[in-house]
């Protein structure tokens, strides 16, 4: 999955077919500026992937965000790799610094796994390690060999679409939160219910509100995350291509 302004990294894939999110019943489209709002299958570093470039939010009125997940394991994918522009909380998490995600909180206070069990899903998934160890570990390790500086941290998964206040991002440094943005939690936990092992990779885009000068906008998120594109492209291309 490929969040804002990242849809970048799709263009390592090989082959490429490209779907439209209308072209799967019960998806809606993409509306925000940054997501293409399409998946795209081919192959990345000799595996066969499917990406899917953009998402909808919560915030849009979809309750269809666990939707990809599901779609995902029905085809037998087993790993799910999850991208996000985010604002840095952490001390030092200035525009452009990749945070490889250790855990998160969902404060969206939304859970996409209300109501029905879906067939083969978890009615009460365990969340104690929602990133994969394994696949931490490679990412960690690949990045230092490519001398690709990757901080890692807690994501905070919040409603949107306004951006947080001063006092909101206090409390959320107070909570453990290392960065904040508005999506893939529920993914994650849509994926983890449907057993998908789960990678999270966050560009810090911006210093989130009352740590930084100015005003954020969305415009600089996206130009943000495009100019890290590539960084995160080779580290995702290497990865991919360890698994398992």
């Amino acid at each position: 999955m490929l969040g804002s302004g990242l849809g970048g990294v799709a263009e390592r894939i090989a082959g490429a077919i490209r779907i439209p999110f209308a072209g799967v019943p019960g998806l809606p489209p993409a509306t925000v500026a940054g997501h293409a709002g399409e998946f795209i299958a081919g192959n990345l570093a000799g595996r066969a992937v499917l990406a899917q470039r953009g998402r909808t939010h919560l915030y849009e009125g979809s309750a269809a965000m666990a939707l990809p997940p599901r779609l995902f394991a029905a085809l037998g994918i087993g790993v799910m790799v999850v991208t996000n522009a985010a604002g840095g909380i952490r001390p030092g998490f200035a525009s452009g610094t990749l945070m490889l995600i250790a855990d998160h909180l969902n404060l969206s206070f939304r859970n996409p796994l209300l109501g029905a069990v879906w067939s083969g899903e978890a009615r009460f998934p365990d969340m104690s390690d929602p990133y994969d160890a394994d696949l931490r570990n490679s990412a960690r390790r690949i990045a230092c060999e490519r001398a690709i500086a990757l901080e890692e941290g807690v994501y905070a998964g919040v409603l949107g679409p306004s951006y947080e206040t001063p006092a909101e991002i206090r409390m959320l440094a107070r909570l453990g939160a290392d960065a904040v943005g508005m999506s893939t939690v529920a993914e994650v936990i849509a994926a983890r219910a449907a057993g998908l092992r789960c990678l999270g990779l966050s560009v810090v885009t911006n210093r989130a509100a009352g740590l930084g000068a100015g005003i954020t906008s969305h415009t600089e998120v996206v130009d943000a995350a495009g100019r890290a594109g590539a960084t995160l492209g080779a580290l995702l291309e290497a990865v991919v291509a360890e698994i398992a």
